[in-house]
């Protein structure tokens, strides 16, 4: 029996060569794969002794010859291959150990040239790979060194791979080309300007026990590449599986967390913020963000950007949620709210890293693509437009309410007042039927504390702008002195008109941020 050896991971590849030796397997190998088994002390044999030619072009032309290709394509149950072969002085190859080239690492180093690119485009590599997965009914191909106990096992207790083995590690293999030369097309593509490919590969992270409803059958796939602010790469520290609706709900959470630097705590439900604060500290920031609405949160999701510390999860403790997010949990906090078997804690990387990505969403028969949406304006005096100006005081408030009106289902109103939501209105048809929820909750949760909500001068956010003035005599019914909108409607001047009616101070962004 013999194994051709090409790898580029050389992890535990020497361990795996000995022992096919110990089985009595003869060992072929290229390079440098043969240079490291050698000096390991195996006896090898080149594969320029195999197919009797040198390797040429700077190892560009190795394997591809027929003394190695027919020795992995013949067919053992073909009475002409056999033939074929032994009159061609053709030994057969019973397993290839090969991986590719390390094109993504090349690509992915910020000082890389095309030309390095093009060196790490492994040629013979994917093709003595699919060679030998074509013939998997005779070829043992293996690509990945996490399966070289499974072929070393079942050789030690049968004397062969099964035929079932043979097959998945065939699946594997062509997995394996397709993926590498999904990343060349696209690296390719990239560089000569075509863009009427899209290439996605992601990776099964989980199987979920059912979809967005209990009939729906769901599955989590990651991408390859890890990314801040993302429930593929969380680290679950306690609780059951994530369900189907966990994630969209968790995954919106951390888009809204990542607005912040300062200390920020957010409840969220049904993809839509509840109640959110900032504060001197994360403990300040949990209390404001449950005030703002002690029942919705109830079975809601929290994410905060500061470590989770005792005196926080004490306070997280006696409120029923179904997901606490952080970038860290102290010991002390860790292990209080273990104590809540089904509660689950995720610590999610917040590391901000500045880069530019797209934004995935399936449609009947189609894919739709953006930038994901990740600059927020900073709302500025300059951008008054009405007679009044805003207090300023209220600029850092103006600034909170925009940040998390981005984040809020269309039509979006959101109204705050330091640094907390006291009232959000989300998803209605119409505009003026957001803002009467926002504002009517806002009132409703002031009048629990004895305040009334025309003395508080709240700070009021909308995600669009206003196609009539009535938002704004809403606005003014309920004591608002400041409106942050983006503008932009062909009857702006009669939002303004009113606002200055009323005394209140309007900001036009000149930008929207629609969240459909």
């Amino acid at each position: 029996m013999r194994a051709l050896f090409s790898v580029s991971d050389k992890t535990g590849v020497v361990e795996f060569a000995s022992r096919l030796v110990s089985l009595g397997w003869e060992i072929i190998a290229t390079g440098g794969t043969m240079k490291l088994l050698q000096e390991a002390g195996l006896k090898v044999i080149n594969i320029s002794e195999v197919t009797g030619f040198p390797e040429i072009c700077d190892g560009r032309v190795k394997t591809l010859h027929p003394k190695v290709h027919g020795a992995l394509l013949g067919r053992r149950d073909l009475e002409s291959h056999r033939r074929e072969l032994a009159e061609n002085g053709i030994e057969y190859i019973d397993l290839v150990c090969v991986n590719l080239y390390p094109f993504r690492q090349t690509i992915s180093r910020p000082d890389v040239t095309m030309e390095d690119a093009i060196e790490n485009i492994d040629i013979g590599g994917p093709s003595m790979l699919r060679s030998a997965a074509k013939n998997w009914k005779d070829v043992t191909v293996v690509c990945h060194p996490e399966d070289y106990d499974i072929v070393i096992d079942e050789l030690k207790t049968s004397g062969s791979v099964s035929a079932e083995t043979r097959l998945r590690l065939s699946a594997k293999a062509y997995t394996h080309t397709a993926e590498y030369d999904i990343m060349i097309a696209t690296y390719m593509r990239r560089q000569a300007g075509l863009n009427e490919k899209l290439f996605l590969e992601y990776d099964l992270l989980q199987s979920l026990r059912y979809g967005e409803n209990p009939h729906q059958h769901a599955k989590f796939y990651a991408a390859q590449e890890k990314e801040p602010y993302s429930l593929a790469s969380a680290e679950q520290l306690n609780g059951k599986e994530l369900s189907y609706n966990n994630i969209q709900d968790a995954n919106a959470a951390l888009n809204i967390v990542r607005e912040f630097d300062e200390p920020f705590c957010v409840g969220l439900k049904h993809m839509n913020p509840c109640g959110a604060a900032v504060g001197a500290d994360v403990t300040e920031a949990w209390k404001k963000a449950f005030e703002a609405d002690k029942v919705s949160i109830f079975g809601g999701i929290v994410a905060t950007n500061r470590e989770i510390d005792l005196a926080t999860a004490q306070l997280m403790k006696p409120v029923f949620l179904e997901i606490i997010m952080a970038p860290s949990f102290s010991d002390e906090a860790l292990e209080l709210l273990r104590t809540k078997k089904n509660l689950r804690l995720l610590k999610v990387d917040m590391t901000r890293d500045g880069r530019e990505r797209s934004q995935y969403v399936s449609v009947n028969g189609g894919l739709l693509v953006q930038d994901q949406d990740l600059v927020t304006e900073t709302v500025t005096p300059s951008m008054c437009v009405t007679k009044a100006a805003p207090a300023a005081e209220d600029m850092s408030d103006l600034n909170f309410a925009w940040r998390i009106v981005k984040h809020v289902k269309s039509n979006a109103i959101v109204v705050v007042k330091n640094g907390m939501t006291y009232g959000v209105g989300a998803g209605q048809m119409n505009r003026i039927g957001s803002a009467e929820i926002a504002l009517k909750q806002a009132s409703a949760t002031l009048a629990e504390g004895g305040r009334k909500i025309e003395e508080e001068g709240l700070v009021l956010a909308s995600d669009g702008f206003f196609p009539f003035d009535d938002c704004v005599a809403l606005a003014a019914q309920y004591g608002v002195k400041s409106i942050v909108q983006p503008g932009g409607s062909i009857r702006d001047n009669d939002s303004i008109a009113k606002a200055d009616e009323c005394g209140i101070s309007m900001l036009f962004t000149g930008s929207r941020h629609f969240k459909h």
